[in-house]
């Protein structure tokens, strides 16, 4: 056991010691990747600022994967916690069981004393009745006269001295010391039945000689008879102390035994714990080891939890073991003291007298209460035990039961002597002898009874036998001493013979068993090596499905760029139509990009067709080499069966196998990285080649674009050779074929016409590789051939070994059945014995079955733990497949994203449409306007008062109009920057890119010659043998893998619809913000409109007010003037000249105030109208950029919530990732810097629009306002002039701002020549046709709405193209993804190898216990044989008993003859006797016969030993040869077994030093056997003794064997009970580890779904939040809009009452005027006219009546005719001038000019003021009456007006325009007041400048505008007209 217990340590070490080297390779990979990886991103950075980029994202990533990892290691660490808490539990059980063995050895200590005591009383006992029985014979001799001298004395029953006590240290002697105990046993038995023939001879002999003797020689001789009883018993009482010496010793033996085993088990915990300590310093070390480590950390820990309470079981077992012993031991001294008893009793039947059977009567009734108390302290301590171990009741009862029924069995002997002594009183002296026998007889028959319940029967009626044979046969034993003591010494020569054949064959076993070890270790590495294999070929399975699913996605992606191919020719087609000269040449120079792009792909296809060509024979060799792998493993498994027979014949052919096949798999390992790294490197390839987007790097973008299209075409020309591998994506391809069938017609046409010469060149090349194939193929197989046959012979050499075993079997079944034969007809003793010996061989083979049946269970759990770690493999696989879905979710989700933003940006681009209308339309009301406005300026000039206040409004106007374009400045400043920042980004990028792929191209290349070079060498060849055998394996694993795939594609429908479930709450919840959007837009609007309609209103009323008083203050000024004129003609005195004014010059004037007041009235209006349309346009671009930035925020959200759920899947990938994310904000800025530059340049072109349209206007008005005022004075055109020169100041300041602007703009168009050339040629295209007259706005309008269309196509080619790049973007990630899959699944199988690896070790350890075993069980056989040796040797003997038996009864005779010549009373009783003597003699006689048959038998059974010996000894010499082979190649094999080598030392000492302890021992027994050879030769006369001894020996050896049998069940019952406790206990443990799995997952899957709730809920939240924030900052936009509203509104409030209060009082003065007026005649200007009449000379008064006339409004006829009547008298023309006579002519005539020479001082006043009425009355149609209702255009009263034709003609365009389009109102011109009356009822006499407006003045009509018209629609409007 102890041997066992140190190889499963050692095992259990090598096992942990390899698991830590396993872990420790694990993080040496792990460092080495990441070297790797970091020295490729060395090599492939070239500039610092990209340097730092790479650096900082690997920075990024290894954090990650550090917190990854340590929260691993976390988990882990509380795994180790829970392990080490378990292994505390473990090991406080243990030593509480320790504690528990300590007390039970204890109390089985002080048991063993107490029977050791008792067999000291026994053995003085016997020491007593022997020399009693010394006594009788000397007293028997002394009756006989000296006849017979004493043979014997007391030396020689001195026991022998026996030399084994030193033999109890090992394991491997204990069997010999209880074989030894159990001869002593016998022999003693032997000694006692011995002394009582002899009591029952002489009892003979003195009852013979009572007769002659009297009463005093009976006396003495009654007393030596007790003398010699006493002695007897002082015997007795020796051999028990000796034998309780001898008992004592052994307890001290298991008591080492004990602490050896516990010293052991101590030091195995110890390793163990240190183990652990060093398992988990390596974890601390290495920091933040991969999961792959963890688990493997934690299955070898689970493993070595549960060998624990394996080896706590063992040492239990070992513990049941010694109570076992303890209990045999018990049992012998049960046995002994019943055998004791039975002497006493029969010593109390010898005895004479009455008061020598009380006495011992009462002696034994002494005893048997001992024995009670002793029975009672049993049961005592049993009970004790039975409470203290639950477990151990059920021997512990049966033990109390047995020792019940021998109690009972004891007071019925008891009882029976109580019957026989009271009929011994009643029967006399004479009848003594024949009651005696009888109850001899009567003790035997209950002897048996009770052998039989022990079901060894026949065993104890042989002894019973026998005795009666040595009590007839004592007589004639001793006259045949001689021959006996010759055949003593012949049979101890034997036995000396025999016993060193024994240690010769001892030494032979050992060495075939250390060679049959050695064997099962080899044997184990190899199974060891071909699982390796196996897993490896399961590795390379793998990897060729990686392949396959790799070479399908590349297919896919070529059906994509196909598709885009079409996609792209034709939006080139269309735009072909569209476009204009220009934008046809750039889609030709596209379309020639895209063909050399076309014939690149193509190149790469040729090439990548190449290479699956390549890859695909690889795939064929591989799978030749798996078939040819499964075939030697099937080989392997059938020879493995045939070395356990063979004993390692085929261990060179397996050794050399797995030598290659361990380098072929080196070499596949090598070639399937390899192939990783290609593949990962062409996916980058890929990815660099379709991020680059800028034109700096087109031409290094087509070069790589080439080689990827090349490897494309071919690709897809290898797809049918490919397509029986492919059964199982069939689906999917169906499923993309029926999408793209309507594509692939179009792009079939291009690849027809271009591929169909390169097909013919590909299909020569395929020709000769298949030829070379084929020739491949060919040598390959003759290499299989090769090994078949060399197979076919070793099957041949195998199956003649076996049928050589099977007939040695059968001839050994010949041989028991003839023994069986010759049995047939024997008694039935003999049939018992075979009986017994059956039970025996079942008992063996119910144990052997057992260990099968255990054997099978833990074959069935290595099967069920493999199957556990395939569905952990499933299911990491199943986790592997949901992150790729939850990616490829995330990746449709971004692209639903961008295609709502793309939505989003048209939206936007149409309100920069919008916006571009209107500002067109701003545009032409400057035109329309523009001269109005400096014509505005120059009345200003003139007007004094008024006009100062609106030169002040029209600079703040102009100051605005700078801030505005300040501001504008500013974000193009910024707009700048941006744009200058990301193209630099992009710069880098697309440098970083491009110089990556190049590099990855160049390794790709040399993997590939690599490759062909490789394929073409000689290892390729090997690799195809090894990958033929793994094709089976690839069938089986389709298999599984198409279950897989059945339950991925299941799983992904689940995922489907919950990912559409997703998707449309997010559509619903995006329908509720573009709800929200647009009810804010609308609210904005309608506050915006509400406040605009304000605006007007209070505009409108302010400036009807104005006007109003403006004209209350004209009429007044006119007054005043009039005045002026009458004081000065008054002044003047009576002179002619001087009272005449120009009426021309009057009414000029009159004309122009009223232009100026209706101009100073538009310019207001139309200045607080680009007033609100500035705010709106501010307003809006302020909404537009708070949209641009939520757009960046959304996207800066995504991106976020992207690189977090991608850190959770993969820490690896999350470098490329940033990539793309960083790709695709560039592109959506480059679509945001487009917009705003598209922005800029609209806002550029109106503002350049304006000033181009406001400088023509001023030259026009300018030259007008000259015109017009160069005959007045000289003072009014100065100050036009200065004016003038001040807006050109301004207009030139501006037209500098506007040139700094035109710079940045042409900056900005500099560096995005490739975004804006379009742009540009339109805005030239704009200023040209702004340049050019009015009539050429329609073509350019249409020029621009083409190129719009241009534009708009344009844009669509950009998404386009965006839209592929993103499509390439996710194939190349998707690639990425695989490839990390496949990297997982290669460091999986790793796993896996490890995992196999350690189940290997189990095995190895479970065959070293199945060898320990076989070697306990040969040890038994050895026992078996020396019992065997010893009743062959006890037949012998019996023989020679019978001989000498014969003898005496001869003698006996001659004896009888002499006493009847003497004696005729004592012949009678002679005869009597001799007659019994005779029926004896013939019992006698029939059991020599049974004995010499049962000799025979052993004979029979010994020749078959001795044969089996011969072919064990062949057998050895075999194991020998064959062991020397091996140790041969094991000295080879060191370097790679060094491990192996060691512990094979640690053995090695290990058995020296046993072979030591055993040379020890055989020494000690052959100085045992010399001393008893030398006693032999002096002590002859203890010959007899010596016999007696043998025989004794031999009935305690049967007494032991069936102790030994029931010790055997009870072993079985016991380990049965273990087994199943054990595998109670392990499918517990199973069950709890996997509920704690479960429970464990379903945890971290809830965590992990509440971990995605929460992302989801956060995600809300800060879209809620934006959208919160923005409407906030709306509201609080429109809470300063509103109050900045309101602030004006009550700033115009408070104006508008000041006004109104004004025109109140104005219109009061007014009327009063009007009515104080109106029929009244002013009397100062009629006495002036009077005296004016008086003063003026004679011949010119008529002239003064004409004048007074006509302002009379007398008619001419009516003048002249008062005139004519002159003479009549003054009084006539007094009456008729004042009479007003009614109905004249108003007109007043008009009177010539006067001469030239005539000074105007010479001219009186009253000639003056003629004439200005003349030229006031003038027109000769009448002025209309224009009455409120009645109104007509303005171009009826300007006719005959030549100096105001310009200013007329203008605001007719203008006001005809107006009243038009709509005759309601004008937004520029408010309503005239009714409050005053402009116009006088007409015919009504008076006054001209008694009139308020005269008719002459020229009214104009107001413009009629609704008041609901904004200030958009107005300024539309005017840009119409």
């Amino acid at each position: 056991m102890a041997s066992w217990l140190g190889g499963l340590g050692a095992g259990l070490g090598q096992s942990l010691g390899q698991v830590g080297g396993g872990l420790s390779s694990l993080t040496g990979h792990i460092s080495s990747l990441t070297r790797d990886m970091l020295l490729e991103g060395a090599e492939e950075l070239r500039d610092e600022s990209t340097e730092l980029q790479v650096s900082n994202s690997r920075l990024r990533e290894i954090e990650s994967i550090q917190a990854a990892q340590k929260s691993e290691v976390g988990r882990s660490g509380m795994q180790n916690e829970r392990l080490k808490k378990v292994c505390g539990d473990l090991e406080e059980k243990h030593e509480a069981a320790e504690l528990q063995i300590k007390q039970l050895s204890i109390e089985y200590r002080n048991q063993l004393q107490q029977k050791e005591v008792e067999v000291s009383h026994l053995k003085a006992r016997q020491n007593a009745l022997q020399e009693q029985l010394q006594k009788l014979q000397t007293a028997a001799q002394a009756a006989q006269l000296g006849i017979v001298p004493p043979t014997t004395t007391s030396a020689s029953f001195v026991p022998v001295v026996r030399h084994h006590s030193s033999g109890f240290q090992g394991d491997d002697m204990d069997f010999g010391d209880v074989i030894w105990s159990q001869q002593e046993i016998n022999r003693l038995s032997n000694e006692v039945s011995r002394l009582e023939s002899e009591i029952d001879h002489w009892k003979q002999i003195a009852q013979s000689s009572k007769v002659q003797r009297t009463n005093d020689d009976e006396q003495s001789e009654i007393c030596k008879l007790q003398n010699t009883i006493k002695e007897l018993k002082q015997n007795l009482s020796q051999e028990i102390d000796e034998h309780q010496h001898e008992l004592s010793v052994l307890q001290d033996a298991h008591r080492q035994k004990l602490v050896e085993l516990s010293r052991r088990h101590r030091e195995e915990l110890g390793e163990y714990e240190e183990r652990i300590e060093e398992l988990e310093n390596q974890l601390q070390q290495g920091g933040a080891g991969t999961e792959v480590t963890d688990h493997s950390k934690i299955g070898e820990l689970k493993k070595f939890i549960q060998n624990l309470p394996t080896g706590k079981a063992e040492s239990m077992h070992n513990m049941k073991e010694l109570e076992g012993h303890i209990k045999e031991l018990n049992r012998k001294l049960a046995s002994a003291e019943e055998r004791n008893n039975i002497l006493l009793k029969e010593q109390e039947l010898v005895k004479v007298e009455k008061s020598q059977i009380t006495q011992e009567y009462e002696r034994l009734n002494s005893e048997f209460s001992k024995l009670q108390n002793s029975v009672a302290e049993q049961e005592t301590i049993l009970k004790e035990q039975g409470g203290k171990f639950q477990p151990m009741s059920s021997p512990v009862e049966e033990e109390v039961l047995r020792l019940q029924q021998a109690l009972l069995d004891a007071e019925k002997e008891i009882q029976r002597l109580n019957s026989l002594k009271q009929a011994d009183s009643f029967i006399g002296p004479g009848e003594d002898f024949p009651e005696v026998k009888t109850d001899i007889q009567v003790l035997k028959e209950e002897n048996h009874k009770l052998r039989k319940e022990k079901h060894m029967i026949t065993l104890k009626e042989q002894l019973s036998k026998q005795r009666t044979e040595t009590d007839s046969t004592i007589n004639q034993l001793k006259l045949d001493i001689d021959t006996e003591r010759r055949k003593v010494s012949e049979l101890e020569v034997e036995k000396m013979e025999i016993i060193k054949e024994l240690g010769v064959q001892k030494e032979k076993l050992t060495q075939c068993t250390f060679a049959l070890n050695d064997l099962h270790m080899s044997k184990q590495e190899l199974e060891d090596n071909i699982k390796g294999l196996y897993e490896k070929l399961k590795k390379a399975q793998d990897c060729n499905l990686n392949n396959k699913k790799e070479i399908a996605e590349l297919q896919q992606k070529l059906k994509e760029k196909e598709e885009e191919l079409c996609i792209s020719q034709n939006k080139l087609t269309k735009i072909n139509n569209q476009e204009y000269n220009i934008s046809c040449q750039e889609k030709e120079a596209e379309i020639a990009k895209l063909n050399q792009d076309i014939a690149e792909n193509k190149q790469l296809s040729k090439i990548l067709e190449k290479s699956v060509f390549d890859l695909q024979a690889q795939n064929e060799n591989l799978f030749a080499d798996c078939e040819e792998l499964k075939r030697q493993l099937h080989e392997a498994i059938t020879e493995k069966n045939k070395i356990s027979l063979e004993k390692g014949t085929m261990l060179e052919a397996l050794t050399m196998e797995k030598g290659q096949l361990e380098s072929e798999l080196n070499q596949t390992e090598k070639r399937l990285l390899e192939q990783a790294h290609k593949y990962e490197r062409t996916i980058e390839e890929l990815t660099n080649t379709r991020s680059l987007n800028t034109t700096a790097l087109q031409l290094e973008h087509e070069h790589l674009i080439k080689v990827n299209r090349e490897r494309d075409f071919e690709i897809a020309e290898l797809k049918r050779n490919i397509e029986q591998m492919e059964a199982d994506h069939q689906e999917t391809k169906e499923m993309l074929t029926t999408s793209l069938g309507g594509q692939k017609q179009l792009t079939e046409l291009i690849k027809e016409k271009e591929v169909f010469v390169e097909k013919f060149k590909n299909q020569a090349i395929q020709v000769q590789q298949e030829l070379e194939e084929y020739i491949k193929a060919s040598k390959k197989h003759e290499t299989v051939r090769q090994n078949l046959e060399e197979k076919d012979k070793n099957l041949a050499v195998m199956k003649e070994e076996n049928n050589h075993l099977k007939e040695e079997i059968e001839r050994l079944k010949d041989q028991q059945s003839r023994s069986s034969v010759v049995a047939e007809p024997k008694t039935l003793d003999i049939i018992t014995e075979l009986e017994s010996e059956i039970t025996q061989l079942k008992l063996i083979k119910n144990n052997l079955e057992e260990e099968i049946k255990f054997h099978k269970k833990t074959i069935e759990d290595q099967h069920q733990k493999t199957v556990q770690l395939q569905q952990s493999l499933q299911e990491h696989r199943k986790e592997i497949d949901e992150s790729k879905f939850q990616c490829e979710q995330m990746n449709v989700t971004h692209e639903k994203l961008f295609l709502e933003k793309d939505e989003e940006i048209k939206s936007l681009q149409r309100t920069i449409e919008q916006i571009k209308t209107q500002l067109h339309n701003e545009r032409q009301v400057i035109q329309t306007d523009s001269s109005d406005l400096f014509q505005e300026t120059k009345v200003q000039t003139l007007n004094g008062e008024n006009g100062n206040e609106k030169h002040d409004l029209s600079k703040a106007e102009i100051e605005r109009l700078v801030k505005g374009m300040r501001e504008k400045e500013m974000e193009i400043k910024h707009l700048n920057e941006k744009n200058v920042s990301l193209t630099r980004q992009i710069d880098q990028l697309s440098k970083d890119e491009v110089g990556k792929l190049t590099q990855i191209i160049q390794e790709k290349d040399l993997e590939i010659q690599a490759l062909n070079a490789r394929v073409s060498s000689a290892s390729y060849r090997q690799d195809v043998l090894c990958l033929q055998q793994q094709l089976q394996a690839y069938v089986m694993e389709r298999e599984q893998v198409l279950a897989v795939l059945s339950e991925k594609t299941r799983e992904n429908s689940q995922l489907k619809a919950e990912y559409h479930k997703i998707m449309d709450m997010v559509a619903a919840k995006e329908a509720a913000l573009i709800k929200l959007q647009e009810e804010n837009k609308k609210l904005s609007n309608k506050f915006e409109n509400s406040s605009q309609d304000m605006f007007r209103e209070t505009v409108q009323n302010l400036s009807r007010i104005i006007r109003e008083k403006d004209i209350e203050i004209d009429a007044l000024s006119q007054k005043c003037q009039t005045l002026l004129t009458v004081l000065q003609t008054s002044s003047a005195g009576t002179d002619n000249g001087s009272g005449g004014v120009n009426s021309n010059q009057f009414e000029e004037l009159l004309q122009e105030r009223d232009q100026l007041k209706q101009q100073v009235k538009k310019m207001e209006e139309w200045k607080q109208q680009v007033m609100t349309t500035v705010q709106n346009m501010q307003h809006e671009s302020a909404h537009l950029q708070e949209e641009l930035h939520k757009l960046q925020a959304q996207i800066s959200v995504d991106s976020d919530s992207n690189s977090k759920l991608q850190l959770d899947y993969n820490g690896l990938i999350q470098s490329y990732e940033q990539n793309e994310r960083k790709l695709k904000s560039f592109s959506q800025e480059l679509v945001q810097v487009q917009h705003s530059i598209g922005q800029l340049h609209n806002t550029k072109d109106l503002l350049l629009g304006k000033l181009d349209m406001v400088k023509p206007p001023l030259q026009m008005a300018s030259s007008s306002v000259l015109q017009a005022s160069g005959i007045p004075s000289g003072t009014p055109s100065e100050i036009l002039s200065d004016h003038c020169k001040q807006l050109q100041q301004e207009l030139e300041q501006v037209k500098k701002i506007v040139q700094e602007k035109d710079v940045t703009i042409r900056t900005l168009q500099e560096n995005n020549q490739r975004l804006s050339d379009s742009m540009a040629a339109k805005s030239e295209l704009e200023r040209k046709g702004q340049e050019e007259t009015d009539s050429e706005m329609k073509q350019i309008r249409g020029k621009h709405d083409v190129l719009q269309k241009s534009l708009k196509e344009k844009d669509l080619l950009i998404k386009s193209k965006s839209d592929q790049l993103l499509s390439v973007s996710e194939n190349l990630s998707n690639k990425e993804n695989e490839n990390e899959l496949l990297k997982q699944a290669v460091t999986n199988l790793k796993e896996r190898n490890l995992i196999l690896e350690m189940d290997i070790r189990k095995l190895k350890e479970e065959n070293e216990k199945i060898v320990e075993r076989c070697r306990e069980r040969e040890t038994e056989f050895r026992a078996l044989q020396e019992t065997n040796m010893q009743f062959s040797m006890m037949l012998r003997e019996k023989e020679f008993e019978s001989h000498s038996m014969k003898e005496k009864a001869l003698a006996f005779e001659k004896l009888l003859k002499e006493k009847e010549q003497g004696k005729t009373g004592e012949l009678n009783q002679l005869l009597n006797e001799v007659k019994s003597m005779q029926e004896n003699a013939v019992t006698f006689q029939q059991e020599r016969d049974q004995v010499m048959v049962a000799l025979k038998q052993k004979q029979m059974e010994n020749s078959a030993l001795q044969n089996e010996v011969q072919h064990l000894r062949e057998k050895e010499q075999r194991l020998n040869q064959e062991l020397e082979r091996l140790r041969n190649h094991l000295l080879e094999m060191e370097d790679s077994y060094t491990r192996e080598a060691l512990a094979a030392e640690d053995r090695e000492t290990k058995l020296r030093k046993k072979v030591t302890v055993l040379e020890e021992k055989l020494v000690s027994s052959s100085t045992a056997v010399e001393n008893a050879s030398h006693q032999a030769s002096l002590q002859v006369e203890s010959l007899q003794e010596q016999l007696n001894l043998v025989s004794k020996q031999r009935d305690e050896t049967m007494l032991q064997l069936t102790i030994s049998q029931d010790q055997v069940k009870q072993y079985a019952m016991s380990l049965a009970n273990l087994q199943m406790v054990l595998e109670q206990f392990q499918q517990e443990e199973k069950a709890m580890y996997a509920a704690e799995l479960d429970k464990h997952q379903k945890q971290i899957t809830e965590w992990k779904r509440k971990a995605e709730r929460l992302e989801e809920k956060v995600e809300s939240l800060q879209e809620s939040l934006e959208e919160a924030n923005a409407a906030l900052d709306a509201a609080s936009r429109l809470t300063e809009q509103l109050d900045l509203k309101e602030e004006q509104i009550e700033e115009l409030k408070k104006e508008g009452e000041i006004r109104k209060e004004m025109l109140e009082d104005a219109q009061n003065k007014l009327m009063n005027l009007i009515n104080s007026t109106e029929g009244k005649v002013d009397k100062v200007l009629m006495r002036n006219l009077f005296i004016g009449h008086f003063h003026t000379p004679k011949n010119k008064r008529h002239e003064a009546l004409r004048l007074m006339g006509s302002i009379l409004g007398i008619k001419k006829e009516e003048l002249d005719q008062l005139l004519s009547e002159e003479q009549r008298g003054v009084t006539r023309w007094v009456t008729g001038w004042l009479g007003g006579g009614g109905a004249g002519s108003k007109s007043v005539p008009t009177t010539p000019l006067r001469p030239a020479h005539q000074s105007i001082f010479n001219s009186s006043f009253s000639e003056l003021f003629v004439k200005f009425l003349e030229t006031e009355s003038r027109p000769t149609l009448p002025p209309p009456t224009l009455s409120v209702h009645d109104m007509k255009p303005l171009g009826v009263s300007g006719i005959g007006k030549p100096s105001s034709a310009t200013s007329s003609s203008q605001m007719q365009d203008a006001a005809g325009a107006g009243t038009s389009r709509r005759p309601d109102a004008n937004p520029f011109l408010a309503p005239r007041s009714a409050a005053v009356p402009l116009i006088t009822p007409a015919g009504g006499p008076g006054h001209l400048l008694m009139k308020p407006i005269s008719d002459a003045l020229p009214t104009f009509t107001p413009l009629p505008v609704s008041p609901d018209a904004s200030a958009g629609a107005v300024l539309k409007d005017l840009l119409k007209q």
